[in-house]
């Protein structure tokens, strides 16, 4: 064997680690505390009556037929005696073709395997229920046992096959998993809750010159038979299994560090990040504790990657359209250097509390670039976000349940419907409340350090975070902090609406305040154009450029000459800008119907075909009356969109009646000047959906 330049060099165990070794940590079942039973898993019905111990992946890949088969093996614990029937989650793009126990054989040597009857049936639209039936009286309570599991999945929620001309290079095809929330039930059958933890191990099988790398803490390759071997020696639920398999290339930048991507984007990747993770996970370290996972390495994906990052352990997926704004990559990676400790060692236990994990995350991102680049340039990215925080309130209305701390899922809600701002910026609120109490950040991160000790590789309630806080600072306690009467810790968790308070932002004052006077200057009714011309955009940050468009579209609908002016003083500077500045001004020429910059709207679409940018602006065409050049855009790049991005947007514009049954209603050749308005049409300046910024996963 030759070894793997991947997420570590070592000597993969091929056969199941831990056989018989339940460990205290992990958790094959929920936490033994109080609370609601899952209500977005099939197995939920009875995951509580086993324990996963760890399961073995064997797969090979097909990239002309889109498929990947193979079988799993679990190993599993009965808890209690008479659980006859293991139920998994699944999916409907998942085939199982059968499922064998393991009989033991004498001492435990192996035995032979038994067929067993099993039946797949529908549970929501976002998964299948896999029950298993399991021999009468050969279970004993704490006695593992073995399940295989053989099946083929194609392109389910969680695989995402690329096509060449879809990735960076256009030269291989690629694919990619993503799990979060409960997407990896199309990838393997599992336990898809956060509550569930175990370790895994996986062998890959490609065609020759294809890499294939997975969330792992070690791995190994095969050159005899083309396999990939991997091995995860830390418990992780199964939405933190990921993979990807394409053209990619490494780099090392520091000692347990290493960026992969595809050969043509290697060296800007590298260029863009230079030293800086080691610093970061170095600075991360001294706050919160030892980084468990052994390595830290970024893989970066091409622009059909779903969301912007991913905190898979070891392996962090990002998209590489990032790559151009190099504050926002900052922010991403930290963000996800920070899951290391919170949300990956220590792991919310249900997806009502996703706070548990995105809220702390946020919070100790913070206190890395606080330390790492200043208390100045912290704040002004935290009111950045929480502007987009408030925007979103304005949208939804104070008492949307989506913006509780602890939301309640009805049976069948989707999980990844939480993926909002309130997870992220009202759970880091109540953190940053958390720290005020205590009075003293330093004593703060202390209690951080002990949490992640004391709940390592355990998945939690909010509960065992706010009782472990009390029990560490004894004298808040004693006080009666959490019915502090206004802010109790009730409320904070249950309440809809904003945040019960947010952190004195005032040092980033240096950096806010001119953005503000900015905004102020283009509000008035005729704008101070000499004061305006001191203010240089140029030698501006990326956060306070984007914090001054956000607050311009917030003024919209503006006048048509006061968006003349804008265009005169803005639009050549901001070409040669960052997508994150671009396509906020192109947000504010749509949003106001300028149509002498529209050809830059299309330039934009034509370069960047990423969900991230091309949804909002889809929206935004199809809000007003740009219908007809959202249509004629799309019919011009949909060859290079991702047919789920695809499928998006078409969605998209046939809910705006710009398409009926996927035919345009009005489409303009190629050739063909947009239209002017008439006076009698109106730019869209009712509550147009605001793009939510970047949010990391």
């Amino acid at each position: 064997m030759s070894e793997l330049p991947g997420p570590a060099l070592c000597c993969c165990r091929k056969a199941l680690p831990g056989a018989g070794q339940p460990s205290e940590v992990t958790g094959g079942g929920a936490p033994e505390r109080p609370s609601r039973p899952d209500v977005d898993v099939a197995s939920a019905s009875n995951f509580r009556s086993f324990r996963l111990l760890h399961f073995h992946l064997d797969l090979r890949l097909d990239f002309g037929l889109k498929e990947m088969s193979g079988w799993q093996v679990l190993e599993v614990v009965p808890l209690e005696a008479g659980a006859h029937t293991l139920v998994l989650d699944t999916h409907p793009s998942v085939l199982i073709h059968a499922v064998d126990y393991a009989v033991p054989g004498p001492r435990g040597s192996p035995g032979r395997s038994v067929s067993l009857t099993y039946r797949v049936e529908p549970f929501s639209e976002f998964g299948s229920s896999l029950s298993i039936s399991l021999p009468q009286g050969a279970l004993r309570p704490r006695r593992p046992f073995r399940l295989t599991v053989r099946y083929t999945t194609t392109d389910g929620p969680a695989i995402w096959w690329l096509d060449a001309e879809l990735t960076c290079g256009q030269t291989r095809p690629l694919v990619f998993t993503q799990g979060h929330s409960v997407c990896n039930r199309s990838f393997f059958p599992c336990f898809d809750t956060p509550a569930v933890k175990s370790t895994y191990s996986a062998t890959v099988r490609v065609p020759e010159g294809v890499t294939v790398l997975m969330s792992a803490s070690h791995s190994v390759y095969s050159d005899t038979d083309h396999a990939f071997h991997f091995s995860m020696e830390f418990p992780v639920p199964a939405y933190l299994v990921a993979l990807v398999a394409g053209d990619l290339q490494p780099a090392d930048i520091g000692p347990r560090s290493r960026v992969w991507a595809e050969p043509c984007i290697l060296t800007s990747a590298v260029k863009t990040l230079g030293g800086s993770v080691e610093h970061w996970l170095s600075l991360a370290e001294t706050l919160f504790g030892p980084y468990f996972w052994g390595r830290y390495d970024i893989v970066f994906l091409p622009p059909s990657f779903p969301i912007v990052a991913m905190e898979n352990p070891c392996l962090t997926f990002i998209i590489s359209s990032i790559l151009e704004s190099p504050e926002f990559l900052l922010i991403d990676v930290i963000h996800e250097i920070a899951h290391g400790w919170f949300g990956n060692a220590v792991t919310n236990a249900s997806w009502e509390e996703m706070w548990l994990s995105e809220g702390l995350a946020t919070y100790a991102q913070r206190r890395i670039t606080t330390e790492a680049y200043g208390e100045v340039f912290t704040c002004l990215e935290t009111v950045f976000r929480l502007d987009a925080l408030h925007r979103q309130l304005r949208l939804l209305g104070d008492n949307h349940p989506v913006s509780k701390l602890q939301v309640k899922f009805e049976p069948g809600v989707n999980p990844s419907s939480l993926m909002n701002l309130f997870t992220y910026e009202k759970g880091y609120c109540f953190v940053s409340y958390l720290s005020q109490l205590c009075g003293d950040t330093k004593r703060f991160d202390s209690f951080l350090r002990a949490y992640i000790e004391q709940f390592r590789f355990r998945s939690v309630v909010a509960e065992d975070l706010l009782s472990f806080f009390l029990s560490f600072f004894p004298h808040l306690k004693e006080s009666c902090v959490a019915q502090r009467e206004g802010m109790e810790f009730e409320r904070w968790l249950n309440d809809c609406g904003p945040p019960l308070s947010e952190p004195d932002l005032s040092a980033g004052a240096v950096l806010t305040k001119p953005v503000q006077h900015l905004c102020e200057l283009w509000g008035d009714k005729a704008p101070d154009l000499e004061a305006i011309g001191t203010f240089d955009l140029s030698s501006w940050s990326t956060f306070q450029t984007v914090l001054f468009l956000d607050r311009l579209l917030d003024r919209t609908p503006l006048p048509q000459e006061v968006m003349t002016q804008l265009s005169r003083c803005y639009s050549s500077l901001l070409d040669g800008m960052n997508a994150e500045v671009q396509i906020r001004w192109l947000q504010v020429v749509v949003r106001n119907g300028f149509y002498p910059d529209l050809p830059r709207v299309r330039t934009f679409l034509h370069k960047h075909t990423s969900r991230m940018y091309t949804v909002p602006l889809y929206e935004d065409l199809c809000a007003g009356v740009m219908k007809c050049f959202a249509v004629e855009v799309f019919y011009q790049t949909q060859g290079r969109l991702h047919p789920n991005l695809r499928r998006t947007l078409q969605q998209i514009l046939l809910q705006s009646g710009a398409m009926s049954n996927g035919t345009p209603t009005a489409l303009l050749p190629s050739s063909s000047p947009s239209p002017v308005p008439t006076p009698t049409e109106q730019s869209p300046a009712g509550p147009v959906p605001l793009r939510d910024v970047n949010v990391s996963a």
